[in-house]
């Protein structure tokens, strides 16, 4: 059997018996434990650095140049004013000093190393930094959670009713939309201008949808019965709905005030017109900014009767709604009189 003169996982030298100048060999061993035990490389590159210091090691790159030409993957030590080089083996470690990262060698390239099957952290950063208040941070230009099986559920619990369980939108790390469990059990849709938040959209826990700031109103004008003049505008001075924004605005000089439209959109509006007695043809046309006509009902002359329609109108946020008048007839005022509704559809 013949001996190797060289150990099997390191290939240090071995001192042979009756080898002159036994120093030598000792000393070749102990410069490469020195070079490879705790071992911390500058970088990996691909041409030998032009004033490497003593005892620096670079790993050497694909397809290298000058005299690391051929040592592809090789690590290179500079000792004794001259290179030296090692091959590393499988489960070889090394901290990369200009990285800042201990990696291991798989038997053909340098990796991080693998994080435990099952691992139990306070915090967590993908490329990020994370804090006490956010404890998993990613940044990250896609974020993919995909199945284990058949599906996948991603679950945010919160401790009582009152709390929050939301995802939170955000802009410049200023929130301009927030959806899910937000003080209540009731889903919720919220948006906001980057100061103050609107519900957008809420379902209970029934199913129910509401919209608590589409605009819609029920208005109508107090009093029991008025009889404008031909080519008069009348206005409204209650709500019996208002959701959404809508006010009231300057006085009509046939009495009420003018409906403001609190938001740009199409709108759908109904009109019912309660009439107590017409001594002559008559009609009452919804106004916009009193001037457009935006819906128009007209009857002829006789004892009391109800009328009703309904129209669709694109809406300026700021636009004026009033009643314009022509000919001659009572019209029924209040809350189960002549009411007009409208709402952004």
């Amino acid at each position: 059997m013949t001996m190797s003169d060289r150990s099997t996982n390191l290939k240090m030298p071995f001192i042979m018996p009756s080898q002159a100048q036994k120093h030598v060999t000792h000393n070749q061993a102990l410069l490469l434990l020195d070079a490879i035990v705790h071992l911390s490389v500058v970088e990996e590159r691909g041409s030998p650095a032009s004033t490497p210091q003593p005892g620096d090691r670079f790993v050497i790159a694909s397809a290298p140049t000058g005299s690391w030409a051929g040592r592809a993957g090789q690590i290179a030590i500079w000792q004794d004013d001259y290179w030296a080089y090692v091959t590393p083996q499988a489960g070889w470690r090394a901290w990369f000093e200009n990285s800042g990262r201990l990696k291991v060698f798989n038997g053909s390239g340098w990796e991080d190393l693998p994080l435990p099957e099952n691992a139990g952290v306070t915090t967590l950063g993908v490329s990020a930094t994370a804090d006490d208040t956010n404890r998993i941070s990613v940044s990250s230009p896609a974020s993919l959670f995909n199945h284990a099986g058949n599906s996948h559920q991603i679950k945010v619990n919160k401790a009582a009713a009152t709390d929050t369980a939301t995802l939170l939108f955000q802009s410049g790390w200023t929130g301009h939309a927030e959806m899910g469990l937000a003080g209540n059990t009731d889903f919720s849709i919220k948006v906001s201008n980057g100061s103050e938040w609107k519900t957008g959209l809420a379902i209970d826990g029934a199913g129910r949808v509401s919209k608590p700031n589409q605009p819609a109103a029920r208005v109508y004008r107090s009093g029991t019965s008025f009889t404008p003049t031909a080519g008069q505008q009348s206005g409204v001075s209650a709500f019996a709905v208002n959701q959404g924004g809508f006010t009231l605005g300057s006085a009509v000089a046939g009495g009420g005030n003018t409906l403001v439209v609190p938001a740009t959109g199409l709108y759908l509006l109904a009109l019912t017109l309660s009439v107590a007695t017409a001594s002559a043809a008559y009609g009452v046309t919804v106004s916009r900014n009193g001037s457009s006509a935006v819906l128009t009902l007209a009857g002829s002359a006789g004892n009391a009767t109800t009328l009703s329609s309904s129209a669709i109108a694109q809406l300026q946020q700021g636009d004026t709604l009033t009643f314009t008048h022509s000919g001659s007839a009572t019209i029924n005022a209040g809350a189960t009189g002549t009411i007009l509704s409208l709402a952004m559809i």
